[in-house]
Protein backbone atom coordinates (compact mmCIF):
# COMPACT_ATOMS: atom_id res chain seq x y z
CA UNK A 1 0.00 0.00 0.00
CA UNK A 2 2.68 2.42 0.73
CA UNK A 3 4.80 1.57 -2.85
CA UNK A 4 1.83 2.28 -4.47
CA UNK A 5 0.96 5.50 -3.00
CA UNK A 6 4.63 6.57 -3.39
CA UNK A 7 4.12 5.53 -7.14
CA UNK A 8 0.47 7.30 -7.58
CA UNK A 9 2.74 10.71 -6.01
CA UNK A 10 5.57 10.23 -8.60
CA UNK A 11 3.55 9.52 -11.59
CA UNK A 12 1.63 12.81 -10.77
CA UNK A 13 4.48 14.87 -12.33
CA UNK A 14 6.39 12.04 -14.86
CA UNK A 15 2.87 10.94 -16.37
CA UNK A 16 4.30 7.25 -17.25
CA UNK A 17 1.54 5.08 -18.68
CA UNK A 18 4.54 2.14 -17.98
CA UNK A 19 4.00 3.27 -14.36
CA UNK A 20 0.46 3.67 -14.81
CA UNK A 21 -0.33 0.14 -15.61
CA UNK A 22 2.19 -1.88 -13.15
CA UNK A 23 0.13 0.71 -10.31
CA UNK A 24 -2.98 -0.23 -11.54
CA UNK A 25 -2.44 -4.09 -11.66
CA UNK A 26 -0.78 -3.29 -8.14
CA UNK A 27 -3.70 -1.58 -6.69
CA UNK A 28 -5.72 -4.57 -8.13
CA UNK A 29 -3.57 -7.21 -6.26
CA UNK A 30 -3.22 -5.20 -2.53
CA UNK A 31 -6.94 -5.15 -2.86
CA UNK A 32 -7.88 -8.67 -3.63
CA UNK A 33 -5.50 -10.08 -1.21
CA UNK A 34 -5.42 -7.19 1.49
CA UNK A 35 -9.04 -7.54 2.14
CA UNK A 36 -9.44 -11.01 2.16
CA UNK A 37 -6.41 -11.58 4.75
CA UNK A 38 -8.28 -8.55 6.83
CA UNK A 39 -11.60 -10.64 6.32
CA UNK A 40 -9.67 -13.80 8.02
CA UNK A 41 -7.87 -12.00 10.82
CA UNK A 42 -11.02 -10.09 12.28
CA UNK A 43 -13.33 -13.04 11.11
CA UNK A 44 -15.58 -11.49 8.69
CA UNK A 45 -15.86 -14.56 6.50
CA UNK A 46 -15.40 -17.53 7.40
CA UNK A 47 -14.13 -19.11 3.58
CA UNK A 48 -10.80 -20.19 2.27
CA UNK A 49 -8.15 -17.57 1.77
CA UNK A 50 -7.92 -18.27 -2.10
CA UNK A 51 -11.78 -17.94 -2.27
CA UNK A 52 -11.67 -14.40 -0.86
CA UNK A 53 -8.99 -13.73 -3.06
CA UNK A 54 -11.09 -14.26 -6.14
CA UNK A 55 -13.88 -12.74 -4.84
CA UNK A 56 -12.62 -9.50 -4.03
CA UNK A 57 -10.19 -9.71 -7.21
CA UNK A 58 -13.55 -9.85 -8.97
CA UNK A 59 -15.18 -7.51 -7.00
CA UNK A 60 -12.54 -4.72 -8.34
CA UNK A 61 -13.49 -6.07 -11.75
CA UNK A 62 -17.20 -5.69 -11.30
CA UNK A 63 -16.69 -1.70 -9.11
CA UNK A 64 -14.17 -0.45 -11.60
CA UNK A 65 -16.22 -1.36 -14.86
CA UNK A 66 -18.99 0.77 -13.08
CA UNK A 67 -17.10 3.30 -12.67
CA UNK A 68 -15.85 3.16 -16.11
CA UNK A 69 -19.25 3.00 -17.91
CA UNK A 70 -20.82 5.80 -15.61
CA UNK A 71 -17.59 8.22 -17.19
CA UNK A 72 -18.41 6.82 -20.68
CA UNK A 73 -22.01 7.52 -19.96
CA UNK A 74 -21.10 11.10 -18.81
CA UNK A 75 -18.39 11.69 -21.39
CA UNK A 76 -21.06 10.97 -24.00
CA UNK A 77 -23.50 13.38 -22.74
CA UNK A 78 -20.99 16.22 -21.74
CA UNK A 79 -20.55 18.94 -24.43
CA UNK A 80 -16.54 17.87 -24.78
CA UNK A 81 -15.80 17.56 -29.01
CA UNK A 82 -14.63 13.85 -29.85
CA UNK A 83 -13.33 15.26 -32.75
CA UNK A 84 -12.69 19.24 -32.70
CA UNK A 85 -12.04 21.77 -34.67
CA UNK A 86 -8.60 23.22 -34.96
CA UNK A 87 -7.52 26.55 -35.12
CA UNK A 88 -3.73 28.10 -35.55
CA UNK A 89 -2.54 28.76 -32.54
CA UNK A 90 -0.84 32.22 -32.27
CA UNK A 91 -0.24 32.60 -28.28
CA UNK A 92 3.15 31.41 -29.06
CA UNK A 93 2.45 28.36 -25.46
CA UNK A 94 2.51 25.93 -28.45
CA UNK A 95 5.44 24.24 -26.03
CA UNK A 96 5.70 24.35 -22.61
CA UNK A 97 8.99 24.71 -21.02
CA UNK A 98 9.58 21.86 -19.16
CA UNK A 99 13.21 20.14 -19.53
CA UNK A 100 11.84 16.87 -20.76
CA UNK A 101 10.08 18.27 -23.54
CA UNK A 102 12.40 20.71 -24.42
CA UNK A 103 14.88 17.79 -24.92
CA UNK A 104 12.08 16.53 -27.44
CA UNK A 105 12.08 19.54 -29.49
CA UNK A 106 15.97 19.39 -29.84
CA UNK A 107 15.87 15.73 -30.95
CA UNK A 108 13.24 16.93 -33.64
CA UNK A 109 15.68 19.99 -34.74
CA UNK A 110 18.82 17.65 -34.64
CA UNK A 111 17.32 15.32 -37.20
CA UNK A 112 16.81 17.67 -39.33
CA UNK A 113 12.50 18.36 -39.08
CA UNK A 114 11.28 21.65 -39.15
CA UNK A 115 7.97 22.84 -37.36
CA UNK A 116 5.29 23.85 -39.94
CA UNK A 117 2.24 24.83 -37.69
CA UNK A 118 1.19 25.02 -34.34
CA UNK A 119 -2.48 24.44 -34.07
CA UNK A 120 -5.14 24.49 -30.79
CA UNK A 121 -8.36 23.15 -30.51
CA UNK A 122 -10.53 23.96 -27.27
CA UNK A 123 -11.64 20.59 -25.59
CA UNK A 124 -13.35 22.52 -22.00
CA UNK A 125 -14.12 26.36 -21.89
CA UNK A 126 -10.20 27.63 -21.48
CA UNK A 127 -8.89 24.17 -21.29
CA UNK A 128 -6.76 23.78 -24.80
CA UNK A 129 -5.53 20.82 -26.64
CA UNK A 130 -2.29 22.11 -28.36
CA UNK A 131 -0.23 20.43 -31.23
CA UNK A 132 2.69 21.16 -33.22
CA UNK A 133 3.55 19.76 -36.44
CA UNK A 134 6.77 19.00 -37.81
CA UNK A 135 7.66 17.84 -40.92
CA UNK A 136 11.54 16.33 -42.70
CA UNK A 137 13.28 18.05 -45.31
CA UNK A 138 11.19 16.09 -48.16
CA UNK A 139 7.84 16.58 -46.42
CA UNK A 140 7.30 12.96 -46.54
CA UNK A 141 7.45 12.30 -42.98
CA UNK A 142 4.85 14.49 -40.71
CA UNK A 143 5.26 14.55 -36.75
CA UNK A 144 2.25 15.53 -34.53
CA UNK A 145 3.58 16.62 -31.24
CA UNK A 146 0.53 16.79 -29.01
CA UNK A 147 0.02 18.29 -25.51
CA UNK A 148 -2.79 16.44 -23.62
CA UNK A 149 -3.42 18.43 -20.25
CA UNK A 150 -3.94 17.29 -17.22
CA UNK A 151 -6.36 17.29 -14.61
CA UNK A 152 -3.49 18.03 -11.57
CA UNK A 153 -1.66 20.50 -14.02
CA UNK A 154 0.99 18.42 -15.05
CA UNK A 155 1.07 18.24 -19.49
CA UNK A 156 0.96 14.77 -20.97
CA UNK A 157 2.56 14.59 -24.74
CA UNK A 158 2.00 11.99 -26.81
CA UNK A 159 3.85 11.26 -30.72
CA UNK A 160 2.05 10.60 -33.86
CA UNK A 161 4.41 9.73 -36.96
CA UNK A 162 2.24 10.12 -40.46
CA UNK A 163 3.00 9.46 -44.34
CA UNK A 164 0.93 9.39 -47.28
CA UNK A 165 1.81 6.80 -50.18
CA UNK A 166 1.08 7.15 -53.85
CA UNK A 167 -1.70 4.58 -53.80
CA UNK A 168 -3.58 6.43 -51.53
CA UNK A 169 -2.92 4.78 -47.95
CA UNK A 170 -1.98 6.87 -45.29
CA UNK A 171 0.44 5.31 -42.70
CA UNK A 172 -0.12 6.38 -38.53
CA UNK A 173 2.34 5.24 -36.13
CA UNK A 174 1.63 6.93 -33.14
CA UNK A 175 1.81 6.32 -28.54
CA UNK A 176 -1.64 7.96 -28.01
CA UNK A 177 -2.83 6.01 -24.49
CA UNK A 178 -6.46 7.67 -24.44
CA UNK A 179 -9.06 4.90 -26.44
CA UNK A 180 -10.44 6.07 -28.99
CA UNK A 181 -12.37 2.59 -30.21
CA UNK A 182 -13.73 3.89 -33.10
CA UNK A 183 -12.86 3.00 -36.79
CA UNK A 184 -10.64 4.19 -39.22
CA UNK A 185 -10.43 4.59 -42.80
CA UNK A 186 -10.15 1.61 -44.92
CA UNK A 187 -7.09 3.08 -46.45
CA UNK A 188 -5.44 3.79 -43.07
CA UNK A 189 -2.86 1.94 -41.42
CA UNK A 190 -2.94 2.67 -37.88
CA UNK A 191 -0.30 0.91 -35.35
CA UNK A 192 -0.62 2.21 -31.68
CA UNK A 193 2.23 1.47 -29.14
CA UNK A 194 0.94 3.42 -25.91
CA UNK A 195 3.99 2.01 -23.95
CA UNK A 196 6.73 3.51 -26.44
CA UNK A 197 7.22 6.85 -24.83
CA UNK A 198 10.52 7.54 -27.17
CA UNK A 199 9.70 9.71 -30.50
CA UNK A 200 13.47 8.19 -31.48
CA UNK A 201 12.02 4.64 -31.54
CA UNK A 202 8.63 5.45 -32.59
CA UNK A 203 10.05 7.16 -35.66
CA UNK A 204 11.82 4.29 -36.17
CA UNK A 205 8.81 2.06 -36.08
CA UNK A 206 7.42 4.09 -38.20
CA UNK A 207 10.39 3.92 -41.27
CA UNK A 208 10.16 0.31 -41.12
CA UNK A 209 6.73 0.50 -41.91
CA UNK A 210 7.22 2.74 -44.82
CA UNK A 211 9.95 0.05 -46.43
CA UNK A 212 7.59 -3.04 -45.40
CA UNK A 213 5.01 -1.13 -48.04
CA UNK A 214 6.97 -1.09 -51.19
CA UNK A 215 5.04 1.92 -52.41
CA UNK A 216 6.47 5.52 -52.95
CA UNK A 217 5.80 8.38 -50.40
CA UNK A 218 4.34 11.10 -51.37
CA UNK A 219 4.82 14.63 -50.07
CA UNK A 220 2.04 16.03 -48.16
CA UNK A 221 0.17 18.36 -50.37
CA UNK A 222 -2.12 20.32 -47.96
CA UNK A 223 -0.97 22.09 -44.67
CA UNK A 224 -1.52 20.39 -41.36
CA UNK A 225 -4.78 22.53 -40.35
CA UNK A 226 -6.45 21.69 -43.30
CA UNK A 227 -5.25 18.04 -43.39
CA UNK A 228 -6.06 17.85 -39.58
CA UNK A 229 -9.32 19.58 -39.39
CA UNK A 230 -10.46 17.26 -42.61
CA UNK A 231 -9.30 14.20 -40.90
CA UNK A 232 -11.62 15.09 -37.91
CA UNK A 233 -14.84 15.65 -40.21
CA UNK A 234 -14.30 12.22 -42.23
CA UNK A 235 -13.68 10.24 -38.76
CA UNK A 236 -17.00 11.90 -37.35
CA UNK A 237 -18.60 10.98 -40.64
CA UNK A 238 -17.55 7.50 -41.01
CA UNK A 239 -18.48 6.67 -37.16
CA UNK A 240 -21.73 8.00 -37.40
CA UNK A 241 -22.10 5.87 -40.42
CA UNK A 242 -20.62 2.79 -39.01
CA UNK A 243 -22.94 2.80 -35.83
CA UNK A 244 -19.98 4.23 -32.85
CA UNK A 245 -21.99 7.11 -33.21
CA UNK A 246 -25.16 8.38 -32.74
CA UNK A 247 -26.08 10.80 -35.58
CA UNK A 248 -25.51 14.14 -34.81
CA UNK A 249 -29.33 15.63 -34.07
CA UNK A 250 -29.96 12.18 -31.76
CA UNK A 251 -26.84 13.37 -29.41
CA UNK A 252 -28.69 15.76 -27.28
CA UNK A 253 -30.81 13.09 -26.03
CA UNK A 254 -29.20 9.88 -26.51
CA UNK A 255 -25.36 11.36 -25.79
CA UNK A 256 -22.56 10.50 -28.62
CA UNK A 257 -21.79 6.84 -28.46
CA UNK A 258 -24.58 4.47 -29.43
CA UNK A 259 -24.43 1.37 -27.12
CA UNK A 260 -21.81 -0.68 -29.43
CA UNK A 261 -19.62 2.40 -29.16
CA UNK A 262 -19.68 2.46 -25.19
CA UNK A 263 -18.83 -1.11 -25.02
CA UNK A 264 -16.33 -0.97 -27.34
CA UNK A 265 -14.75 2.31 -25.77
CA UNK A 266 -15.13 0.19 -22.47
CA UNK A 267 -13.42 -2.79 -23.43
CA UNK A 268 -10.31 -0.59 -24.91
CA UNK A 269 -10.15 1.38 -21.79
CA UNK A 270 -9.19 -1.74 -19.76
CA UNK A 271 -6.65 -3.51 -22.63
CA UNK A 272 -5.13 0.39 -22.28
CA UNK A 273 -5.25 0.41 -18.57
CA UNK A 274 -3.97 -3.09 -17.70
CA UNK A 275 -2.31 -4.28 -21.22
CA UNK A 276 -0.77 -1.23 -22.47
CA UNK A 277 -2.31 -2.39 -26.01
CA UNK A 278 -4.99 -0.34 -27.81
CA UNK A 279 -7.42 -2.17 -30.80
CA UNK A 280 -5.70 -3.51 -33.39
CA UNK A 281 -6.97 -1.10 -36.35
CA UNK A 282 -5.07 -2.73 -39.66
Amino acid sequence: MVISLVMMQINLHLNSPLLAIFHRWLRWFVFAFGTAQFSIEFDWIDRPFWVLVVVFFITWFLGETLMNWLAISAHSLSPIPLFPRYTVNNSGEEWPVQPRLLKVREWLRSQGFRQVQALKAEIAPAVFLRVSIYEDAQATVRVQITFIPQANGAISICFGVMSCLSDGRRIVTDNLYLPFAGFYPENWLVERDPCCRSLSRLQERHRRRLLKTQNPVQPFSVDPLTDLNAIQRELDQLNTELGFLHPHQQREDLGKFTQEGRYRVWKEIWTLNYLGRAASYE
